[in-house]
């Protein structure tokens, strides 16, 4: 009895653990709601297996990446990331069309002193249209650097790159 309740404490904590934050999940919400012009979206997990999550560069087990769909249809996906910065890390959400193309990116929340400028809107915008089918993104080349923001722009080039990577991954073994 005492290993049955020692390891169901073990799951519950482990899901806990692994799962987006609240605060985090409650601006995700908006910024969909608000891109989509409505708050009646639903959102579902995709679930992706360790093993092929260990294929990518991204990591997929925690219930970051999932579909949204409105009226009964999917209208998009959504990937919810960290990144690091200069001495923290800071959160993002990604919006994909259907066919995993961007549509939007925002940083929700930033914990750095210097640097915040990464969450403009029009910085932000240079991941728009970008796909798994689109060549690696080059800081400075097709990345406009930030004059402070030097080492959070590099994380998150690197982030969409990553992230860019893995859908391909996982749309080559038919997981989306």
């Amino acid at each position: 009895m005492i290993k049955k309740l020692f390891f169901l404490f073990g799951i519950c904590f482990s899901l806990v653990s692994f799962s987006i934050p609240e605060k985090i999940e409650k601006k995700a919400d908006k910024v969909i709601s608000k891109f989509l012009d409505t708050e009646n979206f639903q959102k579902k997990t995709i679930t992706i297996s360790e093993a092929l999550d260990k294929k990518t560069a991204s990591e997929f087990t925690n219930g970051n990446l999932f579909s949204i769909s409105s009226k009964g249809s999917i209208v998009g996906y959504g990937y919810i990331g960290n990144a690091p910065s200069k001495t923290a890390t800071f959160d993002y959400l990604v919006l994909f069309d259907p066919n995993f193309i961007i549509t939007k990116s925002k940083v929700l929340i930033y914990r750095e002193e210097y640097g915040g400028e990464i969450g403009s809107k029009r910085w932000l915008q240079q991941f728009d249209g970008e796909s798994s089918k689109s060549s690696e993104l080059k800081y400075n080349q097709d990345i406009i650097p930030i004059s402070g923001a030097t080492i959070s722009v590099r994380s998150m080039t690197k982030a969409m790159n990553n992230l860019l990577q893995s859908i391909a991954v996982l749309q080559k073994e038919k997981a989306l």
